[in-house]
């Protein structure tokens, strides 16, 4: 029953996490399932989890059943006749408690284990939205490029028309197609980039590395922020896993106390008798059967002793280590609200930088109806134009990504 309550309580965790992700893009979901079903990290932690099961049927055992068999060399003499050989079958029995024991601590061990494979996917969720979420920054800002060649190549037209009447120089041609140039580059070393996090992926995905990963056109900056509490980072499975451990030494002193009882044995001795033929009496070659009863008394429990103070510490190390945990739990979820209000606030200013540039770009195009322009104000405008396109899709790109880290510590 524990262990159902554990699952359900993962699976709950996990589907909420999942849940925010779709919020965000229904293709990112679709190529997380497909992770959790390709991953060979998370098929390690399954088996790992499936042995961990069955060594509770493994705990399900009594010590093996002893039989001897002897014969005399020398036969004794009895009353009855001589003795020829004895046969004997012994069964210890451990105390009572003690196979249920071995079970509920291979059964907490097991929970312990399937809090790891909650872990391990939701690691695999959050390293593929943040890869997904850099593909898309470079996809964004490769149609940023697209679109400023285009915007740079239309003033190209422009000046060599003001060349032909004298209001322009040549120079400003040149530059405005090296400046082209040295958008191309940008464009094609994103490519570059875009391919190497598409083989990381693909690794992920466990699928072939020149596969095309492909990601959503637009990411919107959300209106408002979800509220958040550090309580709910008591509810991380990196938490949990230590409050399956201490359960699982509880569950390790419990055995240790059933193993140090008595161990009782029953066993019967079968002797055959030959029948004496100097003398005819009652009982005359009569065979023996004798039961028996056996108890080990562990007088020496010095090494139970000790495995029970070592369970406490264990116990003292594992709160600990919680302790310590939950510490830089705490420490990443400040560092990511902090990193998430930084984009929104940075996004907001580069949104206000670009609409001024926007109006600046205007009033150039205006002063070449009247019949004057500058190209290397033209230049200007276009560069910190860039500059801001390429600060606003950043910020969406490290928004997402740090509400991911949100949503892996706290749902």
């Amino acid at each position: 029953m524990k262990k159902q309550k554990t699952a359900i309580k993962c699976v709950l965790f996990l589907g909420s996490f999942l849940l925010s992700l779709h919020n965000y893009s229904q293709d990112l979901q679709t190529f997380i399932e497909e992770a959790y079903v390709n991953s060979p990290e998370i098929k390690k932690y399954e088996l790992r989890y499936d042995i961990a099961t069955e060594k509770v049927n493994e705990a399900n055992w009594i010590p093996n059943t002893e039989f001897t068999a002897g014969y005399f060399v020398s036969e004794p003499e009895t009353r009855v006749g001589a003795q020829r050989a004895r046969f004997s079958v012994k069964q210890m029995l451990p105390w009572f408690g003690t196979i249920t024991a071995r079970e509920n601590y291979a059964t907490s061990m097991a929970d312990a284990d399937y809090v790891e494979i909650t872990i391990a996917k939701r690691k695999l969720a959050l390293s593929v939205s943040q890869f997904y979420y850099q593909l898309y920054e470079i996809q964004a800002k490769q149609k940023v490029l697209d679109e400023n060649i285009q915007l740079l190549q239309t003033y190209e037209r422009l000046a060599l028309t003001s060349v032909e009447v004298g209001k322009a120089s040549a120079v400003d041609v040149l530059r405005l197609q090296m400046r082209q140039n040295e958008l191309q580059q940008e464009k094609e070393v994103l490519a570059q980039q875009s391919k190497g996090i598409q083989a990381t992926v693909n690794s992920l995905l466990n699928r072939d590395y020149d596969k095309e990963f492909m990601v959503m056109d637009t990411l919107e900056m959300p209106n408002e922020d979800l509220d958040l509490s550090f309580d709910a980072l008591a509810l991380n499975p990196e938490l949990l896993k230590y409050d399956k451990l201490y359960e699982s030494v509880s569950q390790s002193e419990l055995l240790n106390l059933r193993e140090a009882q008595p161990m009782i044995g029953f066993g019967l001795d079968y002797i055959p008798v030959s029948e004496r033929t100097d003398i005819n009496m009652i009982d005359n070659g009569k065979d023996i059967l004798m039961p028996m009863v056996s108890v080990t008394i562990p007088i020496f429990n010095n090494r139970y002793k000790s495995i029970t103070k070592q369970n406490d510490l264990r116990q003292q190390e594992i709160q600990t280590q919680k302790d310590e945990r939950l510490n830089l739990l705490e420490s990443e979820l400040a560092k990511s609200i902090s990193l998430r209000n930084q984009s929104r606030i940075k996004y907001n200013t580069q949104s206000k930088n670009l609409k001024q540039a926007k109006n600046a770009e205007e009033i150039l195009i205006k002063n070449y109806e009247t019949g004057t322009i500058d190209f290397n104000d033209v230049l200007d405008i276009q560069e910190l134009q860039l500059k801001f396109q390429m600060n606003q899709i950043e910020s969406v790109k490290n928004y997402y990504v740090q509400a991911a880290i949100i949503n892996y510590l706290t749902n």
